[in-house]
């Protein structure tokens, strides 16, 4: 990581349906927050490039349907410019990614829809992609071979059991705050 990032904080919001979901970085020496970043769809990863001053950031979703959209979003932290990297117009949800090293960036992504594929939900493809300056690297341009990689496994929550856990915790909230009747009446 590049020294002036050395202690520096990636954040992201939570996906709010209809809104674009903000992520920031903080760094902490002096206490300073750099524009915010805005995806149109949920963060899942963040990664500090190991030498020059980049934050990857991997988002994506599933439409309900069909498709698995998503961005690999790469902020140049000291210009301010967000590059969005993937090539296609739905770009392709991606599940994590990882800095091999200054020129190599790996990411695990959903494949790019669920026609006639059992396994969408619990598989991902993994692939490397090199450049020899990401701080170069133009908007869209990495395409179908820079994602072609090998089936890993990639097992996504079920949002039914995050709101099934959100609906018990609220319960327990509720129930712990309810008056406790006297028995004097």
């Amino acid at each position: 990581m590049p020294p002036d990032y050395a202690e520096a904080l990636a954040v992201a919001g939570t996906d709010v349906p209809g809104r674009t979901t903000p992520a920031a970085v903080h760094k902490s020496r002096p206490f300073v927050r750099s524009a915010p970043i805005r995806s149109r769809f949920p963060v899942h990863a963040m990664a500090f490039h190991p030498r020059r001053s980049l934050l990857a950031i991997d988002t994506g979703r599933c439409d309900g349907g069909y498709f698995f959209e998503g961005e690999l979003i790469l902020p140049h932290l000291k210009t301010g410019v967000v590059t969005s990297l993937i090539e296609h117009e739905l770009g392709r949800q991606v599940l994590g990614l990882e800095w091999l090293d200054e020129h190599s960036l790996r990411v695990l992504m959903a494949p790019p829809d669920d026609w006639q594929d059992e396994a969408v939900h619990e598989d991902g493809h993994v692939a490397v992609a090199h450049r020899s300056d990401w701080t170069a690297v133009l908007a869209q341009s990495l395409n179908g071979r820079d994602l072609a990689g090998p089936r890993a496994p990639a097992p996504r929550p079920d949002p039914r059991e995050a709101a099934q856990r959100a609906v018990a915790e609220l319960r327990s909230v509720w129930q712990a705050q309810r008056p406790v009747p006297s028995k004097d009446l």
